[in-house]
């Protein structure tokens, strides 16, 4: 009778235990690099979301910061508002009063435009500078140096060392001209 059981038919090669310790080996290696792949993918997931997390957060935080910047602003303005409306109020003919009331207004709001990063340009005897002021005409003005600021139609405002407007001025011609 025939050996039909293939384990009996094939001889056992020397080398063949060997070969199966490695392919084992290699088995579990590859089981160990695939669940570490996992844990990689996650960790990659994990922070992929975190990332977006942020860009959201981020995101908000800028939109909330450009609907309230100017909320100190407006909130120093409020005072200004309050005694133009009071000054508004006052039913009197007394223009000496009224131009009073108008002035401490003028400074209240001058005072909150300052505080909050404006100056103002008033140029009046400087030599015209075309950086921050607007040449609208030349005049004789024989008192003057040439090319000094001798009027200003419209006063310039620089907001935290950025030209905001120029002043609008006349200057002093030339003596030769």
């Amino acid at each position: 009778m025939e050996n039909t059981d293939p384990a009996q038919s094939h001889p056992t090669h020397p080398g063949a235990d060997a070969v199966q310790e490695d392919a084992d080996q290699l088995g579990q290696k590859l089981v160990e690099y695939e669940k570490k792949l996992g844990e990689m993918r996650d960790v990659l997931l994990r922070e992929r979301a975190e990332i977006e997390n942020q860009r959201k957060r981020l995101q908000r935080d800028v939109e909330q910061a450009r609907k309230f910047a100017n909320e100190r602003l407006l909130g120093d303005l409020l005072p200004v508002c309050d005694s133009l409306e009071r000054g508004l109020a006052t039913e009197t003919a007394d223009v000496d009063a009224l131009r009073s009331g108008m002035d401490l207004t003028l400074k209240a709001l001058l005072k909150v435009a300052e505080n909050n990063g404006l100056k103002q340009l008033d140029p009046l005897g400087q030599p015209f500078n075309p950086e921050q002021h607007q040449a609208m005409t030349l005049v004789d003005a024989p008192l003057a140096a040439p090319n000094d600021v001798v009027a200003v139609m419209q006063k310039g405002y620089v907001l935290n060392d950025r030209l905001l407007r120029p002043a609008l001025v006349a200057i002093a011609k030339p003596q030769n001209s």
